[in-house]
């Protein structure tokens, strides 16, 4: 066999690997070719302001779509459509094909990572302590709610502050489960509980609202960990997932992002700071 016949033969081997490698993207690429004809992507939200809203009229606001809406309009889809969906059922809905992607809140974990491709990321937050004022106890972190016997912090069911706690060290008479923030709020002003634990924008968010001079935020919570979300794409559709990533650091860069997010009270800076490949590794 001469060596132009081996040379042939390897050229048309490398053809043929660059055709097979190349199948998957050119399909997944056909992806945003659907949404661009379709005319709006599907996305799935949890209606948990300042990370999504849904006002009376149907208008879908909030941070996370507003930034979607703005890729996804720079990559030729026209808007986007929400439905409003349980945390638990958002990933099984998305690989199902019920929603094109999560643009909610979900906050990046290996696990996560393992089921969905994530953009970069979009919007972090960290935990925060809603207190009476001048804090009396002097509580800046889970541990300081452990070591003081007589703190006792309300938590969301089920919730990452519940499970921060009890990791933390305090003990499960005195981590009390709440319902819901008017309900933690309330139980904090009743001397109920000392703490009341929530991400750092929905605990602003609360204190806000009830205008009580009498209660403040500390955070973030000392020790705690910083969480990002990201748009939530299907496996296989990671084309799209990089299409969507290259407007989005296009819109970071130029301050438009900032612009976006901002006034909801979430930080670009922190979003910029850390990455994808970071969060998804982090345990």
């Amino acid at each position: 066999m001469s060596i132009r016949t081996i040379l042939s033969m390897a050229a048309g081997a490398s053809a043929l690997m660059a055709v097979i490698t190349s199948t998957p993207a050119f399909a997944d690429d056909a992806r945003l070719e659907e949404l661009k004809a379709q005319g709006f992507a599907r996305v799935a939200i949890a209606n948990e302001p300042p990370f999504t809203a849904v006002a009376a009229d149907g208008k879908v606001s909030g941070a996370a779509p507003d930034v979607a809406r703005e890729v996804f309009k720079r990559l030729g889809v026209a808007d986007i459509v929400a439905s409003i969906s349980e945390y638990g059922a958002m990933i099984p809905g998305l690989q199902a094909g019920r929603h094109d992607v999560i643009t909610a809140g979900l906050f990046m974990k290996p696990e996560r990572c393992a089921a969905v491709a994530y953009s970069e990321p979009v919007l972090c937050d960290a935990e925060a302590f809603a207190l009476k004022k001048g804090n009396p106890l002097k509580l800046k972190s889970y541990k300081d709610i452990a070591d003081n016997p007589d703190a006792r912090i309300g938590a969301p069911g089920g919730g990452t502050e519940e499970k921060l706690a009890l990791e933390a060290g305090v003990p499960r008479d005195r981590v009390i489960v709440v319902p819901d923030g008017q309900s933690g709020l309330k139980m904090l002003q009743d001397g109920r509980i000392d703490a009341y634990s929530l991400p750092v924008l929905s605990i602003n968010d609360l204190v806000a609202k009830a205008n009580d001079p009498e209660i403040e935020v500390v955070a973030p919570v000392e020790g705690a960990p910083v969480y990002c979300d990201g748009a939530a794409f299907r496996k296989g559709d990671e084309a799209l997932r990089d299409a969507f990533d290259v407007e989005l650091a296009k819109l970071k860069e130029s301050g438009e992002f900032a612009k976006i997010i901002e006034p909801y009270g979430f930080s670009a800076k922190a979003a910029m700071s850390t990455s994808r490949d970071k969060l998804c590794a982090a345990k």
